[in-house]
């Protein structure tokens, strides 16, 4: 503890200055928005979902007994509650995880307006489709893209690359043991824990919190991130990062109007990394999903 009556008055009045001075410097750090920022910019609302088609194309597979059957009555109530939740947003615009021809999803929307009725549990369907509906939309983007690996892959100069990519992702098969990468699988499976206890819109909830988004992208950064001394990391940078930078890079070619809400309705993995980008991109406003 400082005794301010030990001092010379001259540091007294020196320390005091100081103290009285440190609001003052904090008040002065500039904004970068006031320079970067200069009007109305398309809002977006990001919406990571679990599959409720249960593919089975990630690492982490849901036991069949965890699963959510989101045609069941009670699930259909509650889907109808995650829709009404979303909808306040009042979307103008609805982007999927699909690629850039959705026709056949198109086709299906017509389908669906003709019987009312969703035979499948697709989340692009039961949720964008309600949305389309309710708002008027006559059109679902698709803004999926494949992986810089795979573009490299395919590429036409692609035997002279297989042999440096057969290298980069040797022994990259999402089954590492380490203790954080264990920890990761118990986090998943109460995931579907609590899929299975809660609402959608309760999961939902879950799954689009800060923390929770932030940890999920952390499950890359461990297990296979860390073969030999970069490997892992170019890896990631190839296959997982660069798709969704290319997401990003579709969202942007769709020339939104200032005034448009854009929701992006996607795999929760997704959102770590998109999260991200749409926070540090001054062209959009993010808006949280539990904020809404």
């Amino acid at each position: 503890m400082i005794i301010l009556n030990q001092l010379p008055i001259m540091r007294c009045t020196t320390l005091l200055a100081y103290l009285a001075a440190v609001p003052v410097l904090a008040q002065q750090v500039p904004n970068p928005d006031e320079i970067l920022i200069t009007g109305e910019r398309p809002q977006v609302l990001l919406v990571g979902t679990f599959h409720f088609e249960y593919y089975d194309l990630d690492a982490h597979k849901t036991a069949k007994d965890k699963r959510v059957n989101v045609k069941e009555p009670q699930r259909q109530q509650e889907m109808e509650e995650l829709v009404d939740y979303i909808a306040r947003f009042k979307p103008t615009a609805i982007a999927v995880e699909a690629g850039p021809n959705t026709g056949w999803l198109m086709k299906r929307y017509r389908a669906y307006l003709r019987s009312d009725s969703l035979p499948r549990a697709d989340e692009r369907e039961q949720i964008g489709f309600r949305l389309m509906k309710r708002f008027e939309l006559d059109t679902l983007y698709g803004v999926d893209a494949p992986t810089l690996l795979s573009d490299l892959w395919d590429h036409r100069d692609s035997l002279q690359l297989h042999p440096l990519l057969d290298s980069i992702y040797a022994d990259w098969d999402f089954t590492s043991k380490d203790a954080i990468s264990r920890r990761y699988k118990a986090y998943y499976r109460s995931f579907d824990d609590y899929h299975v206890d809660h609402t959608l819109l309760e999961s939902f909830r879950y799954h689009n919190a800060d923390k929770t988004l932030d940890r999920d992208f952390g499950a890359y950064l461990n297990g296979d991130f860390k073969l030999g001394k970069y490997r892992g990391a170019d890896g990631l940078a190839m296959h997982w990062y660069a798709r969704n930078l290319r997401i990003l890079r579709n969202i942007q070619e769709l020339e939104l109007k200032p005034e448009d809400r854009l929701v992006v309705i996607y795999g929760a993995g997704h959102m770590g990394i998109l999260k991200h980008l749409f926070e540090c991109t001054p062209e959009f406003e993010l808006v949280k999903f539990g904020e809404l």
